[in-house]
């Protein structure tokens, strides 16, 4: 037996749950997305990649600027489940209460850690060994619903937000599609989230991105893996933005042998081969991108921006 669904979602996240709904033969009848946005150099307006998905798969679409009304609420009346993934716009109370079982959320961490926006990039930042999925129940407040499953997700001490987040999708696809039908057969009990354990996953700012030298090389070096690869993490050589794309830290008996005294303040060039002091250690810059030029590796970046000891990044 298969449901009667409304799928929400927007970006890219959003798709392999959509798809892995699709595959397990729930009809959806109909997406709702965000609405076409400037993007690009030309700032033409760009349909989500879920629009683009239930577009080629033949689903109806619907891209309002608002839920609130009466309209959408009786339309979803109609249907068995609503299944949200990162879509963007908060659902009202008589939206959350149209369908017969409800709305579920499917959350890119292991609730009530990094409720919000940025669960990825906060796990990463913050240093998480452990991250994973969470399907929930939705309620008016922000990710504090009732759970329904979860799956955890170790984070590997080299992985990039855009690595997590592709696991991620792969990952609350298919327990989503898991939790859907353990609905469907009423064999799933919802469990009152804690609020022990709770923390915030703020929206990632530009302040967020840009590379602080004073601080120790451990936290760039998260700081780098969790802005890639975009915003992407960033500093000023000379007045020109780079971003920093990989970096990795280096053991302190190193950077002592590159130090003489008086030498090694933050943001100083240590050698010719890109080591940058922090404020506790240092990193060697692996991948850089110049404003409007191509990412490169640090030879080929070397080659074309010689970079010296001694030199001072701001």
């Amino acid at each position: 037996m298969s449901l009667k669904l409304a799928f929400m979602g927007t970006p890219d996240f959003a798709v392999p749950s959509l798809a892995a709904l699709l595959g397990a033969g729930h009809e959806i009848a109909r997406v709702y997305t965000q609405p076409p946005r400037p993007a690009g150099r030309g700032r033409q307006d760009r349909r989500s990649p879920v629009h683009d998905f239930a577009a080629a798969s033949g689903l109806a679409v619907e891209t309002p600027e608002t839920l609130k009304g009466n309209a959408v609420a009786a339309a979803l009346a109609e249907l068995d489940l609503v299944v949200v993934t990162a879509y963007g716009l908060i659902l009202p109370r008589p939206v959350l209460d149209a369908p017969r079982l409800g709305c579920i959320n499917v959350h890119a961490s292991v609730l009530p850690r990094w409720r919000g926006a940025a669960p990825i990039q906060r796990a990463i930042l913050a240093g998480d060994a452990m991250t994973g999925i969470t399907i929930m129940e939705m309620a008016e407040e922000l990710d504090v619903g009732p759970i329904l499953l979860t799956a955890p997700m170790p984070i590997d001490p080299d992985a990039t937000a855009g690595l997590l987040h592709d696991g991620l999708a792969r990952l609350g696809a298919k327990l989503l599609v898991e939790a859907v039908a353990g609905l469907e057969a009423g064999r799933i009990v919802a469990t009152p989230q804690p609020d022990v354990g709770a923390t915030y996953a703020e929206k990632i700012t530009p302040a967020d991105a840009r590379v602080d030298w004073s601080r120790p090389a451990v936290e760039i070096e998260r700081q780098v893996r969790a802005m890639a690869p975009v915003p992407g993490a960033w500093f000023e050589a000379g007045g020109v933005r780079v971003k920093l794309l990989a970096a990795e830290v280096v053991a302190a008996e190193v950077v002592a042998t590159e130090v003489a005294d008086g030498e090694g303040a933050p943001g100083a060039v240590l050698d010719d081969g890109l080591l940058v002091a922090c404020g506790d250690g240092a990193l060697r810059l692996a991948r850089l991108q110049r404003a409007g030029a191509k990412a490169l590796d640090a030879a080929d970046y070397l080659r074309g921006h010689p970079t010296g000891k001694g030199e001072v990044f701001e």
